[in-house]
């Protein structure tokens, strides 16, 4: 591991001098609002991805069959849809780790057969803060697994799309090399059992980053159709040449921020979580596209605080809110080096002054609160899960949907 003197003086460097240009908040935007049925699907995910947080926890009894825990399985699974295939805990006190499930999210009664899923959540990591601070970590060449290990990347038969000049973050990598031997022989004996069931691959903080590399080997290294992935605070997993394969093997090229339900991508961030503008943009880091905002602080959202947005970098979005004004990588080097002169004309002790305070990225305190409410405080194995949910009737989405026709 790096000494912690050269990612601290980063961090000090890029807050100083975010703030000595700062820019306002998201504006209001005509964008705001997604469909019931979306709002609806990402909130029943975020309850899946919570119910994560019961594997590898001691002292919660993790998941069993067919599919009860001590948090929320019951709230999720009311009509018995779900059905444990297995779980799995690497560990759970390093980046390294992962701990997850995969299940089967069987059909309704009056449901097509097709919308059947497999569902495989990762969970985020117990050791966020110390995470966070290492995340100066040099990135690694990134390849798609092949179907053949031994292989060169692409599809079984060697003709899948390629990531050119690609590095991810060899903590990211190493997290879903630990997991993969796991989830892709369940997958691929789930996907034998019902053909036409789907993959839906969700994760919450650092599981959405090994959420998004085990979504690129599935759909590009094996070739694999019908695999979505939804994420809930997923940081920055690779460079610019990451983020342009992102967008190609899930569609997002040209996104405008358009429809929502039918995107294979779907990359949740929620108002002040510092954790999707981490690591650094200075350090090589890029966010890609897929991107629906959560507009509201506080808990809990509706519909309309919800906002899909355009392209890698909506300035109406969690970018707009931190004061990232690049228009291109050299521009992130100029601010930088400008940064750095500016700092040196200011007098001993004396304090950068700014309307809008600290950028998002470096409020870590907001790791135990926007980081965690993604339609529920997520992250705490209990029933009923966080007590700040405690008391918090369902969803209304009849409600909800009134409310839409009025936007």
């Amino acid at each position: 591991m790096k000494p912690l003197i050269s990612p601290l003086l980063g961090l000090l460097y890029t807050t100083t001098a975010a703030q000595a240009n700062p820019i306002s908040s998201p504006k209001a935007s005509k964008k705001n609002g997604i469909s019931p049925q979306l709002f609806s699907s990402l909130e029943r995910l975020s309850r899946l991805v919570d119910i994560s947080y019961c594997v590898g926890t001691p002292g919660t009894g993790g998941l069993s069959p067919p599919f009860s825990c001590s948090s929320r399985c019951g709230d999720v699974d009311i009509s018995g849809r779900l059905e444990l295939i297995r779980s799995w805990n690497t560990g759970f006190l390093s980046m390294e780790d992962s701990c997850g499930f995969v299940a089967f999210d069987h059909p309704g009664v009056q449901q097509d057969r097709k919308e059947g899923k497999i569902v495989v959540a990762f969970r985020g990591t117990y050791s966020l803060a110390n995470t966070i601070v290492d995340l100066s970590t040099v990135p690694q060449e990134y390849v798609p697994y092949p179907a053949d290990p031994d292989g060169d990347g692409g599809d079984e038969k060697g003709k899948g799309p390629r990531c050119n000049n690609c590095t991810v973050h060899m903590g990211f990598m190493a997290s879903w090399k630990a997991a993969r031997e796991i989830v892709v022989p369940a997958v691929e004996k789930a996907r034998k059992r019902y053909p036409g069931y789907g993959v839906e691959l969700v994760g919450h903080s650092l599981g959405g980053a090994v959420a998004m590399l085990a979504g690129l080997e599935m759909r590009a290294g094996r070739g694999w159709e019908g695999v979505r992935v939804a994420t809930f605070g997923e940081p920055m997993v690779g460079n610019k040449g990451l983020v342009e394969f992102v967008d190609e093997v899930f569609g997002l090229k040209g996104d405008v921020g358009g429809g929502g339900e039918d995107k294979a991508y779907r990359r949740v961030t929620h108002k002040g979580d510092p954790v999707p503008l981490l690591p650094l943009r200075e350090w090589g880091f890029r966010s890609h596209a897929g991107e629906i905002f959560i507009t509201k602080g506080d808990l809990p959202p509706g519909p309309k605080d919800l906002r899909l947005c355009e392209g890698d970098r909506d300035k109406d979005c969690l970018n707009g809110e931190d004061g990232d004004d690049e228009e291109g990588e050299e521009s992130d080097k100029g601010w930088f080096r400008e940064m750095v002169n500016e700092l040196g004309g200011k007098e001993e002790g004396e304090m950068w002054e700014t309307e809008t305070g600290w950028p998002t990225r470096f409020k870590l305190w907001q790791l135990l609160f926007a980081h965690r409410d993604y339609f529920w405080r997520l992250g705490l194995c209990v029933p009923g899960g966080d007590p700040i949910d405690w008391g918090r009737g369902r969803y209304n989405l009849t409600e909800s949907d009134d409310e839409m026709r009025d936007l």
